[in-house]
């Protein structure tokens, strides 16, 4: 199904948390939604989800207002809250009901679903001895057990450790094989690895929306990549200041260098940096910055 979000706005007291956000997404894209802590992710996805009352601005799902539309929508929040005294087969089975589905639906279908999420076995343990991961799996199957054509996943693996995240993220990715995604998360390694498409928000406004290739490819050739020594770092403060230097984006002994002419100004730079024994680890012209380095240009300008 098709998503379709039109200016959609959300004011809290004097905070705008979203400021005109529009974005599409066709089927069985997999979108990862990133951006700071702060940046507006949760709201929008709330709003999606019809958890939140947008201020103005519309989303509809397959050409339909967004409200008539939640038996197609599973939704998983940053921190799925169970009670913690019930069996995973019980809070499926309350989750279930408050989704509509029938009793005969939920005692067929939950053996399969915690299958699924790799909690078979685990029918009949009690919620509150789960570890983080198992409770986020919990979470992804109480999202599926509705077979909804469109989920929402908010900071899905943001609070889980190393063990937890790769659980998790391999069932993302398994999930995403059938069902259209949207995925939030600060977490660019986490992104990088899930998605095909990236859409920024900074500030609750949408800042850049392009596929990963296009991302990773955004800048290439048109920069120097330079690495130096430990020790040199206060050298890139020097190199600001050079008059044939446009901008610097410094992640610790890395930096990434735009001046005016590439060609010429290569060799001014390198003639520069061995001018003041800099010690020098490597030297690129053009070549593709990480998705992290692209993520910091963008929301922190670095």
């Amino acid at each position: 199904m098709r998503l379709e979000i039109s200016d959609i706005t959300k004011t809290f007291k004097t905070k705008k948390a979203v400021n005109q956000f529009s974005m599409t997404i066709e089927k069985g894209e997999c979108v990862g939604l990133i951006g700071p802590n702060g940046a507006g992710k949760s709201t929008l996805i709330q709003i999606i989800a019809d958890i939140l009352e947008a201020d103005q601005g519309e989303i509809r799902l397959d050409g339909k207002p967004i409200a008539t539309m939640k038996r197609e929508i599973g939704y998983l929040p940053q921190y799925p809250n169970f009670y913690q005294w019930m069996t995973a087969a019980e809070t499926l089975f309350f989750m279930g009901e408050l989704s509509g589905l029938t009793k005969h639906e939920l005692k067929r279908d939950i053996p399969d679903i915690l299958t699924r999420v790799g909690l078979a076995g685990e029918e009949d343990s009690k919620v509150g001895t789960f570890s983080g991961g198992m409770k986020q799996r919990l979470g992804i199957a109480q999202a599926l057990l509705h077979k909804p054509s469109f989920v929402l996943m908010d900071e899905p693996v943001s609070a889980l450790d190393p063990i937890g995240r790769r659980e998790v993220l391999n069932l993302i990715q398994a999930i995403k094989e059938e069902t259209t995604v949207l995925f939030s998360t600060h977490i660019l390694n986490d992104a990088e690895e899930i998605c095909e498409r990236f859409v920024v928000i900074k500030s609750g406004e949408k800042i850049e929306d392009t596929t990963k290739n296009g991302l990773l490819n955004r800048n290439r050739d048109v920069a120097i990549q330079m690495m130096i020594g430990t020790g040199n770092n206060s050298w890139w403060e020097h190199v600001k200041q050079l008059p044939y230097v446009q901008k610097v984006n410094v992640f610790g002994n890395k930096a990434q260098i735009y001046v005016n002419n590439i060609e010429l100004d290569k060799n001014k730079l390198l003639g520069e940096a061995l001018q003041h024994h800099i010690d020098i680890r490597n030297f690129e012209v053009g070549g593709t910055e990480t998705i992290e380095e692209i993520f910091l240009d963008l929301v922190v300008g670095v």
